[in-house]
């Protein structure tokens, strides 16, 4: 089986792939019990001075796997580099704190001959998607390596070249089979999952892949990790800077082309500012420009795949066919490439697909509530809990709104977005469990209580 990946932009050919076998499979989980054997061994110190170099690697690396990032997925030239630049950040942070994290505690109360350790669980798989595809796959693996598991990566077949540029990021800074990258179909993750060598798994992607994999993982009793989907919503109340909610709003719609669980899609506003908010809004998102996603002035490039932009013009369609509104845009660019125009749809209610359901690429839905009290209501009501964002010139009640927010992370006047302090994830359909900070460190380790008492 060959996996293929298309340049977004053009639907050219970029190269084809080669299937993992069934013998290279077996031989990398080996690899990886053995690897991570040693490797558990191996000082906090050293795992924190490779994870130093495994940024360095990466910036040194940054124009060409800046590039591939664009020609397989589509996202404009400068927020590949961006995502890039993260992910060093993002090394450099668990390299300068993994040992403060790891280090034995003994809890409030707890008995003075006794502490809690962090051990760690073994090799974890991680299935990842094709949206940032260093960014979510380091995510997961630096902090999982950092406590001393190992990694087995598998990525989405479109981005199939990422995939083993980052096993070459890897190798380079890390000893052998500590990450290792292996191409494979997703018939054959229940397989790979089932193996007694895996002892974990963390996922990115929809929420039926979750379900998938959660059913799995719970029949073998392995920890599980999943960030799923998001529909994520914005809540304009009548007191906001409406400049400065459409700026935000339109860049956080806009970030990827749309491509992001955690990207804004559903616009709350209270009915009293809704035409204001409206027409500042549309103004924003008509002025990014579409094009060519390795030009400098490109703000919104193609969707990753034909099939998501089709369906993503199937959702729009359906929801104008039940009353919605289009303010701008409403359809996919012809020609080559998988254009969509950015787009904007009012009157958007439930039952319609751009209020039940999330809406992969730039497309933003905007829906009128009379206060505060029907905007929460209206944003609680999704099965979607992964982000939320409030703009609003009273941070107090700002602030007490998003302790009610449904969500794994809350922003007040800004767009939500993950940082390599906090801990990231959701709620809901939008999976369970924490990735980044102290919080997704400790997710693949044994928390292990330690008590001594002299004989």
């Amino acid at each position: 089986m060959n996996f293929v990946s298309l340049n977004p932009a053009t639907g050219r050919k970029l190269r084809s792939y080669r299937a993992s076998t069934a013998i290279e499979l077996d031989r990398a989980l080996s690899a990886a019990v053995a690897a991570q054997r040693a490797w558990r061994l191996e000082s906090v110190a050293f795992r924190t001075r490779s994870l130093k170099q495994l940024g360095r690697t990466l910036l040194a690396h940054l124009p060409g796997w800046a590039a591939l990032i664009t020609a397989e997925m589509g996202k404009p030239l400068a927020q590949s580099r961006s995502e890039l630049e993260k992910c060093a950040a993002l090394c450099d942070f668990f390299a300068k704190r993994s040992a403060n994290f790891l280090a034995d505690e003994r809890p409030p109360g707890a008995p003075a001959n006794c502490h809690v350790s962090f051990e760690p669980l073994g090799v974890i798989l991680a299935i990842m998607p094709w949206n940032f595809p260093f960014w979510q796959v380091m995510r997961a693996a630096v902090p999982a390596i950092a406590g001393g598991n190992t990694v087995i990566l598998k990525h989405s077949p479109n981005v199939s070249g990422c995939a083993f540029a980052l096993q070459e990021l890897f190798a380079a800074a890390l000893p052998a089979h500590v990450f290792q990258t292996l191409l494979l179909p997703n018939e054959r993750v229940p397989q790979v999952l089932a193996d007694h060598r895996i002892q974990g798994v963390t996922l990115t992607g929809s929420t039926r892949a979750g379900r998938t994999v959660g059913e799995i993982a719970g029949r073998e009793m392995k920890k599980a990790v999943f960030e799923l989907g998001g529909s994520d919503a914005y809540i304009v109340l009548a007191d906001a800077d409406l400049d400065h909610a459409a700026e935000v709003c339109a860049s956080a719609r806009l970030i990827n082309s749309g491509q992001s669980c955690v990207c804004a899609k559903r616009f709350i506003v209270v009915s009293s500012v809704r035409r204001e908010f409206e027409s500042r809004f549309v103004a924003r998102m008509a002025s990014r420009t579409v094009g060519d996603p390795t030009e400098a002035a490109t703000d919104v490039g193609p969707l990753a795949r034909r099939d998501l932009r089709d369906h993503l013009d199937q959702q729009v369609q359906a929801s104008v066919k039940r009353g919605a509104k289009v303010l701008l845009g409403g359809k996919f660019i012809p020609g080559p490439g998988n254009y969509y125009a950015p787009t904007v749809l009012t009157g958007v209610a439930p039952g319609m697909p751009a209020h039940n359901e999330e809406l992969f690429g730039p497309v933003a839905a905007v829906i009128s509530v009379r206060d505060e009290t029907a905007a929460l209501a209206a944003a609680n009501g999704s099965s979607y809990g992964l982000g939320a964002a409030i703009f609003t010139r009273n941070t107090k009640q700002g602030r007490l709104l998003a302790r009610r927010l449904e969500a794994g992370a809350v922003f007040i006047n800004d767009f939500v977005r993950s940082d390599p302090s906090l801990p990231f994830g959701g709620v809901k359909q939008s999976g369970h469990g924490r990735e980044l900070s102290a919080f997704g460190l400790r997710e693949f380790l044994n928390i292990k209580t330690i008590c001594v008492t002299k004989a």
